[in-house]
């Protein structure tokens, strides 16, 4: 195997034929590499530097906590960070959703969140059969075992399927591409939900021990998302079989869709919430999943009072005193105000890129936003998977200093291009004229490029 594409150091990249320029600062909304060149970062990494980079009252708090105590162990001890920050989590949550448990990111969140729901069942009734999670098609709830199980992503899954779990997997609210042939989103919400109450009967509900969405779909088809009715019917739904709503908030979660949590756009409440990613903007690593008072009490009020499941470092002070940090900042700063105002205006400007014949559709609730190109904007025809369409778009984009969050499978989970624009809560009226101008220019040499292939004629 040739190393000729290999970097010059021992990092394990995910990518070998991709090129990794070095950045050596951040400021706001703000990348600069080794050699000035600066980015916008309109996907504040992967969704997660919701309070964008170089922030000096998180490096200052950062400072503190780590001079003061950066370590115990969950097990053993607690410290104030980690109270606090699970008491203001809890007090921005949905009704109900009272006990944080900290763990270190998002897949390890979804996965305790099906241990925990297995935990739960058995709490209840020793001979519980509920132990299937239902998850969806076109969907990313993270790349543990458990989590990937979950996971929808075909081309994620392919490889790790002999290790996997066969969790039953169901159609998507995605009314772009929704297999009903439905012509409006209400209805296309309407028959997702039927769908999951067909696959719990076929399945059998003695055996369903829970259903897990995201309410706002991240990498898997980023800013798609459903009417209302559709969390109404699957919450009624679950209570009629006894199944516990997982909420996967790991990438919507702390205001990324205009509200703390993206469920409260639906007016309902999980039972359980992972959350992470922009929990700490990415100043250091942590997660949770957030049960409610019925699951807390199950297992730890009226049944052993034990959760047998722990990670290293789940509830680390350090992460626990800059999540306590960011969450006062979005607070104060009424940084839910600036996503609905920015949202809107670049939601304005992007829907005025329907003009290129690559744009299929545009989509996205707050900040989360994503765009899918196509070949034929009437039959949605994606593009060849040769021709790499999403890192295409994405390598116009660092050429004109803007980063964007690539991904495929949007078509069946075979070929199909989208990116993510996710850029930092903070961004400004101005930093937004910025980000269009820039993806504009890069979606027009993209179409430039590929029209080169006969790809158009007019």
């Amino acid at each position: 195997m040739s190393l000729q594409n290999a970097p010059d150091n021992h990092v394990f990249y995910r990518n070998q034929n991709w090129h990794y320029p070095k950045i050596v600062s951040g400021s706001g909304v703000y990348l600069t590499d080794e050699s000035g060149k600066q980015y916008l970062d309109g996907c504040s990494g992967s969704a997660v530097a919701n309070l964008g980079h170089g922030n000096r009252e998180i490096a200052d708090v950062a400072k503190k906590q780590i001079e003061t105590i950066a370590y115990t162990h969950l097990s053993r001890w607690t410290c104030d960070p980690i109270e606090k920050c699970a008491q203001q989590i809890s007090d921005f949550a949905p009704e109900g959703l009272n006990h944080v448990y900290f763990v270190s990111g998002g897949s390890e969140a979804t996965e305790t969140a099906i241990k925990m729901v297995r935990e739960y069942f058995i709490e209840k009734n020793p001979q519980s059969s509920k132990w299937k999670v239902i998850s969806k098609k076109h969907s990313f709830h993270g790349n543990t075992l458990g989590a990937l199980s979950m996971t929808g992503i075909v081309e994620r899954r392919t490889i790790y399927d002999p290790l996997l779990i066969n969790f039953p997997k169901i159609d998507q609210f995605y009314h772009y591409r929704n297999t009903w042939n439905t012509q409006s989103l209400y209805e296309t919400s309407i028959k997702a939900a039927e769908a999951l109450e067909a696959e719990i009967l076929f399945q059998g509900p003695e055996n369903i021990a829970a259903f897990i969405s995201e309410p706002v779909i991240g990498s898997a088809a980023p800013g798609v998302h459903p009417h209302p009715i559709y969390f109404k019917m699957v919450r009624e739904i679950c209570n009629t079989y006894d199944i516990l709503m997982i909420i996967d908030e790991v990438m919507t979660g702390f205001g990324r869709t205009g509200k703390m949590f993206a469920i409260e756009h639906y007016d309902v409440s999980p039972d359980i919430m992972c959350v992470a990613k922009g929990m700490s903007s990415g100043y250091s690593p942590i997660g949770a999943v957030i049960a409610s008072d019925r699951v807390f009490n199950q297992i730890m009020i009226e049944g052993s009072g034990q959760f047998k499941h722990g990670h290293t470092y789940g509830g680390n002070p350090l992460s626990c005193a800059i999540a306590s940090k960011v969450m006062s900042i979005i607070k104060r700063d009424d940084i839910l105000d600036n996503v609905e105002k920015r949202s809107h205006q670049l939601m304005n400007k992007l829907h005025t890129l329907h003009r290129f014949n690559c744009i299929g559709d545009i989509r996205g609730k707050g900040l989360l936003i994503g765009i899918e190109f196509v070949l034929n904007k009437t039959s949605k025809e994606p593009f060849d998977k040769k021709l790499d369409v999403k890192n295409l778009i994405t390598t116009f984009c660092l050429q004109e200093g803007l980063v964007v969050y690539p991904g495929g499978g949007s078509n069946l989970g075979k070929n199909g291009d989208h990116i993510l624009i996710a850029p930092p809560l903070i961004i400004s009226e101005e930093e937004v004229n910025e980000l269009f101008i820039k993806l504009e220019k890069a979606v027009q040499l993209t179409e430039n490029y590929l029209r080169k292939d006969f790809l158009w004629t007019s």
